[in-house]
């Protein structure tokens, strides 16, 4: 790999994994400058584990960066950021403390940084056809459903896998974003994201082998995550929306939004309507039917109306 004269980094959120950080240490790439472990305040050996690699590789290359609590792995990323930019490390990936990310991959994930063609790039796990065999079914199915809501909730339309955290981002990119405000938990991949879009950073995707069943241990339950990061993906929707397309500048989609948002909402109440009278008399009003289907066909439109818009808006941060 040629780095262009670039420095570069490599943040580590670690979360008891003392089975697997020195895997994930002893694999780093030689072109890689500083890495960055950062602990979420672990009740294993962890920290034990990474001080004695500190001797051996040497605090220049190796840098261990303690949790005073339990934070949440976006939190634990953003310590690492605030690091690197102190560092003024030109580009600084994130790769998981638990050996998920395949270390041949990083070049491919930085590249797209280091020659300039985009400020964020994300690894995507579902580029090939071997996702569906290796990637647990419930979380295949789960990170689909969370990318298609995160395509609508960050704008980034052309980005899928939205939860993999094979990451790097530019040294521009960090210093502009408001890191503090990030959401320091599960959610965090999704929150970057619209936040990248509200400051027109181009995001890619490059794709990266999916690594399971090597001893890790996820304390990720989807089926309690899910719900939480819908509600986390409604609020960015809404920021990115008055961020973009109000108060930073000013597009008619929100017009549509508004006008799908008021007819699907109004088509819902009409079709109980047509559903009860339908149980009780057997027959549905004409003019019931009639409303029903103008807003429910109207405000469809108007939705993919504006999705349109803000797909149209978004290309060039590809």
């Amino acid at each position: 790999m040629t780095k262009k004269g670039s420095s570069v980094a490599v943040v580590v959120p670690s979360y008891n994994e003392e089975h697997l950080i020195e895997q994930v240490v002893n694999t780093m790439p030689d072109y890689v400058d500083r890495i960055y472990i950062v602990d979420d305040a672990s009740t294993d050996e962890t920290v034990a584990k990474v001080q004695r690699m500190v001797k051996k590789v040497g605090q220049q290359r190796l840098r261990i960066i303690e949790m005073p609590k339990n934070s949440g792995v976006g939190a634990a990323i953003v310590r690492g950021y605030q690091e690197g930019i102190k560092d003024k490390m030109d580009v600084m990936a994130v790769m998981a403390g638990d050996a998920q990310m395949d270390p041949d991959d990083l070049e491919h994930v930085l590249m797209p940084v280091i020659s300039g063609e985009a400020d964020y790039v994300k690894g995507n796990r579902l580029f090939t056809g071997e996702a569906w065999q290796i990637i647990p079914r419930y979380r295949y199915l789960g990170n689909a459903f969370l990318s298609l809501l995160t395509k609508i909730s960050s704008g980034y339309w052309h980005i899928a896998d939205s939860q993999t955290g094979y990451t790097a981002i530019s040294l521009e990119t960090a210093e502009m974003l408001p890191l503090e405000e990030l959401f320091p938990r599960y959610g965090y991949p999704n929150h970057i994201l619209a936040m990248l879009n509200v400051y027109r950073r181009r995001v890619r995707d490059v794709p990266v082998r999916p690594v399971y069943n090597i001893g890790e241990k996820s304390g990720i339950r989807l089926w309690r995550e899910i719900p939480g990061l819908i509600i986390l993906l409604t609020r960015n929707f809404l920021w990115r929306m008055l961020q973009k397309y109000v108060i930073r500048d000013f597009h008619p989609l929100i017009f549509f939004y508004l006008m799908a948002v008021l007819l699907l909402g109004a088509s819902a109440p009409l079709f109980a309507r047509m559903v009860l009278r339908m149980v009780e008399t057997g027959n549905v009003p004409p003019i019931n039917t009639l409303t029903f289907i103008f807003t429910a066909i109207t405000g469809l439109q108007s939705l993919f109306f504006a999705m349109w818009f803000d797909m149209e808006y978004n290309k060039e941060l590809r």
